[in-house]
């Protein structure tokens, strides 16, 4: 078998694989809070629920094959270390940390097994706008922790937003310098003014900047759809929370 074989027979297990790892990811972070078990038992169940639901999505939005046998390589793992645990060889934390240690190779021997199955990706409306909307998730997941412990983000922070778009439109840069060169003045205005208008003025940025995300994204310029869909979101988070920090 040549390289390039070889490639592209790993390049797609290995892409399924991330892909499934970042669903899990967004599921414990948006669905987790939602509920707090008391035993170990269901705290065991609700953790794979919550890899599970947003992997089953991903995977049908994809068309990817062999979801249930996925979703027991996930939850399996749990209830095999549930066994020592009621023999009281292993605690509490040594099932949570080893059902996810052990869910990794269950999911690999799965994608390996049945070689990347493909199936015909799901028509459900549902499935489809979920799945379209993964930048927005993804952000959710990102900036919970604002409403938890909202903070003020540096003033630096307002040059960086504007430092992505300068990136990507390097072929047309005027305009996206233009709107560098606003927000390095504005940067410089927040340093000498007082702090309570400071803060106003940072939070004004970053929710200018979720005006501005809106507009390409409406436009489908400059950056891909799926930057100014997430970088949108996120900014208008960090626009709302630094004014709860200021009220």
């Amino acid at each position: 078998m040549t390289t390039k074989t070889t490639t592209s027979a790993v390049w797609p297990l290995v892409r399924h694989g991330v892909e499934m790892l970042v669903a899990m990811l967004l599921g414990m972070a948006l669905l987790g809070p939602l509920w707090t078990p008391d035993s170990i038992e269901l705290t065991a169940l609700w953790m794979a629920v919550t890899m599970s639901v947003p992997m089953v999505l991903w995977m049908r939005y994809r068309g990817h094959g062999r979801v249930w046998e996925m979703c027991a390589a996930m939850a399996v793992p749990y209830l095999v270390l549930l066994v020592p645990h009621w023999l009281g060889a292993i605690d509490h934390d040594a099932v949570l940390m080893g059902g996810h240690v052990l869910m990794v190779p269950a999911m690999a021997v799965v994608m390996i097994r049945y070689r990347h199955e493909h199936g015909v990706a799901s028509t459900n409306p549902v499935v489809r706008f979920l799945g379209d909307r993964w930048p927005a998730a993804v952000a959710i997941a990102l900036s919970l922790d604002f409403w938890h412990t909202a903070f003020v983000p540096p003033v630096w922070t307002l040059l960086a937003c504007q430092a992505a778009y300068l990136v990507w439109g390097w072929r047309a840069p005027r305009v996206q310098l233009f709107v560098f060169g606003l927000y390095a003045a504005l940067a410089a205005v927040v340093l000498t003014v007082s702090a309570d208008l400071g803060v106003l003025l940072i939070a004004a940025g970053w929710g200018a900047h979720a005006v501005w995300d809106l507009v390409h994204h409406i436009r489908n310029a400059v950056v891909p759809r799926w930057f100014s869909e997430f970088c949108g979101l996120f900014d208008l988070v960090v626009a709302v929370t630094i004014l709860i920090v200021w009220l």
